[in-house]
């Protein structure tokens, strides 16, 4: 049987970015054993709006921290807005502003980290967790990159033969050693973070540039 779609319009949306934040504050303090009770209580709404929105609470967790992965991308946050680059004039200064306000708002993002830890832990305690977060895939995972390289891809700006992998080397080559360093307690240096984005940079444009 087809899963139902779920459900669409501005009071849906506003449901479901409840139930994401409900979720996301328990999922941290709780990690993923949480029940969907206590999410749908926490959201001021039905367990049934729960389910109709996400299916299952693999889903949920894995659109939780996906939604996480993506925050310090957008108009309304200190990072970067994506969507702006394909009409910018120059491609190269544009994503090498990007990648600066991308990698400042990813260290100075407290609640990503513990996110981040929290996947860690609980892909080994929940199996099911690890498949539905494997099945989400990388573009899945950075909807705001992938959603940001697609429109370059398709007003000729850039050639990207393979989407997921072109995805997960912007996010390598910009903000990963970001992450990863401050996951473990590393600082690093403003001039390093400066070195790597603008190499970053070079790099990815000398791959993807037509």
């Amino acid at each position: 049987m087809e899963p139902k779609p779920a459900p669409t319009g501005p009071r849906a949306a506003r449901k479901r970015q409840a139930v994401v934040r409900a979720a996301r504050d328990l999922f941290l303090r709780e990690g993923f054993g949480v029940g969907m009770d206590a999410i749908a209580a926490e959201a001021g709404v039905s367990k049934v709006t729960v389910y109709n929105h996400f299916g299952s609470k693999e889903a949920l967790f894995t659109a939780v921290v996906a939604g996480a992965l993506d925050e310090p991308l957008g108009a309304d946050t200190d990072g970067p807005d994506l969507s702006r680059l394909p009409d910018a004039e120059d491609l190269r200064a544009a994503l090498i502003e990007a990648g600066r306000a991308w990698a400042r708002a990813v260290r100075a993002d407290d609640e990503g980290r513990a996110l981040r830890t929290l996947v860690a832990t609980e892909l080994h305690r929940f199996p099911e967790l690890g498949r539905a977060w494997r099945a989400h895939g990388p573009a899945g995972h950075h909807p705001a990159v992938a959603g940001a390289l697609r429109a370059l891809a398709d007003r000729g700006r850039l050639a990207i033969p393979d989407l997921e992998v072109a995805v997960l080397q912007l996010y390598s080559l910009l903000v990963f050693p970001q992450m990863v360093f401050e996951q473990y307690g590393t600082e690093l240096t403003e001039e390093l973070s400066e070195r790597l984005v603008v190499d970053g940079v070079e790099m990815f444009l000398r791959r993807y540039t037509p």
